[in-house]
């Protein structure tokens, strides 16, 4: 069997598609994008097909170690992102040539459903409590939220009560046996961070993502060991060595996104270099349904995996759904809280290919907002 095709498809809301065809009729699907730069990954996954056509594509650990160090100019999101959705596309080639889901393939399952929580709240939370009723009512034991909108390099007192405020009002919705996850999106400065971690601690929530921008990695330890709350970062943090220091800075949970941090094959990695740290895999996927697929494989397959991010009703979807371009939505439909087992070869799910391409005929140029502080100066999104 031999790959003859590598297409891509830009796919509304802010999604990016491939399709990796073989000779014998067997095709694999996988969702290589950046948020906001899903062209440039468009043209990055166009410059690495030259490599793949014409090879084997049960190759799949051999042609993951070509694409990411057969450049002499390594790593970073858009190549790691073109990597990922080709990684996927191919995982779930193998998957239907050898008739078994992704996960046999990775070991067998460790589980038979695996928990996923919703988003509430958007950018700037607003009617947090309704909301999180909504999602209780829909049968979900979890949601996550971003703590604040635009935040200032140091919060006021009245900034962070906001922050303590409304995630006292998920909190009060779900009671004391079901999850609430706080998302700081990057968006806090080493000290508003330490004022936060500690002043939400007592409201036990399950997680505070990315405290820190990537950039500030290196203040991690400081900060955990002042957080009395489970620190997560990872959702721009692209491979092994990436994750290495934050692992050891003592980080309780990674969040590897399958679509950014070279797919399948690194994100189990990551997730086993995060067990031998005591740490949790609660994999980033505010994406498409082959990105979901694709991270739910994983979950199947991982011992220490914790819960799963899933974009359905996400603010950024804005009229297009996470189901809408599957042939038949059930594998990925959410009962109490949780997805069933993808038993199905490959990933599992079996995408619509004539809404991708009708979808792709008009496209998108999704671009995330650019905040400003009062002054004038920008501030974090």
């Amino acid at each position: 069997m031999k790959i003859d095709r590598v297409e891509t498809f830009l796919v509304p809301p802010r999604w990016l598609f491939c399709r990796i065809s073989t000779d014998e009729g067997v095709v694999g699907w996988g969702e290589p994008v950046v948020e906001g730069r899903a062209e440039v990954v468009r043209a990055a996954v166009d410059v690495l097909a030259e490599y793949l056509v014409g090879e084997d594509p049960l190759r799949v650990e051999h042609h993951w170690q070509v694409l990411t160090k057969g450049g002499f100019y390594r790593g970073g999101p858009v190549l790691s992102s073109a990597v990922a959705g080709l990684d996927q596309a191919l995982w779930d080639i193998a998957g239907k040539a050898y008739g078994a889901p992704v996960h046999a393939l990775l070991g067998g399952p460790v589980r038979d459903r695996v928990r996923v929580y919703a988003w509430v709240g958007g950018d700037d939370p607003a009617e947090i409590a309704e909301a999180v009723a909504a999602h209780v009512e829909a049968g979900m034991t979890a949601v996550k939220m971003n703590a604040s909108g635009r935040l200032a390099p140091v919060p006021t007192l009245a900034d962070v009560d906001d922050v303590v405020r409304r995630l006292a009002a998920a909190r009060e919705v779900l009671g004391p046996h079901r999850d609430v996850a706080l998302d700081l999106h990057g968006r806090a400065t080493y000290p508003a961070a330490r004022l936060i971690l500690p002043a939400v601690a007592g409201l036990h929530p399950l997680l505070v993502e990315e405290p820190l921008v990537p950039e500030h990695g290196h203040r991690l330890a400081e900060l955990v060991a002042c957080a009395p709350v489970p620190v997560a970062t990872g959702e721009r943090l692209y491979g092994r060595a990436d994750f290495l220091p934050a692992l050891q800075a003592g980080v309780s949970v990674v969040q590897p996104d399958p679509s950014h941090a070279g797919g399948i094959s690194e994100v189990r990695r990551i997730a086993a270099l995060a067990e031998t740290h005591g740490a949790l895999l609660a994999p980033h996927c505010p994406l498409g349904p082959i990105s979901l697929a694709a991270s739910l494989q994983v979950a199947l397959a991982t011992p220490n995996f914790l819960i799963q991010e899933q974009s359905i009703g996400i603010h950024y979807n804005g009229g297009t759904e996470l189901l809408d371009y599957l042939v038949d939505p059930a594998p990925l439909r959410i009962v109490d809280g949780h997805i069933a087992r993808l038993d199905a070869p490959g990933l599992g799910i079996d995408v619509d290919e004539e809404a991708v391409r009708r979808a792709d005929r008009t496209g998108h140029a999704w671009r995330n907002p650019v905040w400003r502080q009062d002054d004038g100066s920008f501030a974090e999104w």
